[in-house]
C-alpha cells in the first residue's frame, strides 16, 4: 500500500483551474487507494504560474480541511520539527521522516494529510 504520493501541479504548466481541477481528482483517487499523505508540488512563483497555483491551493486548504476532504496540511515552509503540524503528521505517517524536503522550508510544497497509516 503507497503510504505518500507525490503529485506534481506545476507539469506542463497549467492554468489555476486545471491544476485545481486536478487537485480534486488526486484526492479523490488517494482516499480511494488509502493514501497517507500527498506530497503536492505548485511552485512559489518564480515562473508565474506556480505563484498563482499555489495561492488558490493554500486558500482551498482551510476549505477542504472543514469540509473533511482532508484532515490536514502543513505549508512546505512550516515543514519543520519545530512546527506541531508537522510533528503531528510525523506521527501519523512516519514514513515521511524520509522526505528530504523537512527542515529545508521549501515554499513551493504543500503536503496534505489525509488520514492516518492505520486508516
Amino acid at each position: 500500500m503507497e503510504q505518500i504520493r507525490l503529485i506534481n501541479l506545476e507539469d506542463e504548466k497549467p492554468t489555476v483551474k486545471q491544476a485545481m481541477d486536478r487537485l480534486e481528482l488526486e484526492l479523490r483517487l488517494a482516499k480511494k487507494q488509502n493514501v497517507c499523505v500527498l506530497k503536492i508540488i505548485h511552485g512559489f512563483g518564480s515562473t508565474g504560474n506556480g505563484g498563482k497555483i499555489r495561492v488558490a491551493l493554500r486558500r482551498a486548504m482551510p476549505e477542504y480541511q472543514k469540509r473533511g476532504k482532508i484532515r490536514f496540511f502543513v505549508p512546505g515552509e512550516r515543514l519543520t520539527i519545530f512546527e506541531e503540524e508537522t510533528r503531528k503528521l510525523l506521527q501519523l505517517c512516519p514514513d515521511f521522516r524520509k522526505d528530504h524536503d523537512i527542515n529545508r522550508h521549501n515554499n513551493g510544497i504543500t503536503v496534505v494529510v489525509l488520514r492516518d497509516r492505520k486508516g
